[in-house]
C-alpha cells in the first residue's frame, strides 16, 4: 500500500510525469528537466520516484536511500515537484514492476514516464523493458553527448512508428501507449556520477 497522496482520488484526472531515478545525489539538472516537462508536456504534476536500489548499479556505489530522498527534495522547491519514496513503500525493484503496482493509477490519470537520452540509449538493458514503453508514453530529454546513441537505440528503433514530433509535446499525456518524443532543451553540464567524483561541474 502507498500513502493517500497518491490514492487514486488524490490524482484523478490530472497529467502526472513520473521521473524515476537514483539521484545519486540529486542536482539542478533534475530540476531543470523537470520544470522543462511540466512546461512542454503540459503536466500538472512531476513525482520524482527516488530508487532504493537500482537493479544495474553496484549497490556498494549508491548512497543511503534517507539521504538521498532527503536531498531531493531539498531542491525540488516548486510544488508542482513531488518527491516520493514510492517504490520504498511499494516494494518494487524494477520500472516495469513499479508500473504493474500502479496500474490501478494509470487507469485514472494521464501518465507519462520521463528518461534522459542517457537513459533511453539502454533502455533495452533494463528487466522487461519492451514493457514500459507499451504502458505509458516516454518523453525523452537530450543529456550531452547522448542524442545520436539514444536515437540509434534499439528502443528508438522499436518505437520508431510511434515518435510524436517535439512541437506535439503536448499531446503526448493524452496519447495511448505506445507513443515517445525527443525534447531538445538548453544542456546542463551537472551528472550525479560527477558529482560523486568531485566534478560537480561535468557532464555525463
Amino acid at each position: 500500500m502507498i500513502s493517500g497522496l497518491y490514492s487514486v482520488s488524490a490524482i484523478s484526472a490530472q497529467r502526472i510525469g513520473l521521473f524515476g531515478g537514483s539521484f545519486n545525489p540529486a542536482h539542478d539538472g533534475h530540476v531543470a528537466v523537470s520544470e522543462e516537462a511540466l512546461k512542454r508536456l503540459q503536466l500538472d504534476q512531476v513525482w520524482w520516484l527516488v530508487s532504493p536500489q537500482n537493479p544495474l548499479k553496484d549497490a556498494r556505489d549508491t548512497g543511503d536511500f534517507d539521504d538521498r530522498l532527503a536531498l531531493a527534495k531539498s531542491l525540488a522547491a516548486n510544488p508542482r515537484l513531488v518527491v516520493t519514496g514510492m517504490e520504498a513503500e511499494l516494494g518494487t525493484r524494477t520500472t516495469a514492476q513499479t508500473f504493474n503496482a500502479l496500474a490501478p493509477m494509470f487507469r485514472h490519470s494521464r501518465f507519462v514516464w520521463i528518461m534522459g537520452a542517457d537513459s533511453f540509449a539502454g533502455l533495452h538493458h533494463w528487466n522487461d523493458w519492451r514493457q514500459i514503453p507499451a504502458t505509458l508514453p516516454l518523453a525523452v530529454f537530450a543529456r550531452p553527448g547522448w542524442t545520436r546513441k539514444a536515437l540509434s537505440s534499439p528502443a528508438a528503433r522499436l518505437l520508431a512508428g510511434h515518435r510524436l514530433d517535439a512541437a506535439d509535446a503536448g499531446q503526448l499525456a493524452d496519447r495511448a501507449a505506445p507513443a515517445w518524443c525527443f525534447l531538445n532543451m538548453p544542456l546542463r553540464p551537472e551528472s550525479s556520477t560527477a558529482i560523486r567524483n568531485g566534478n560537480a561541474t561535468s557532464g555525463g
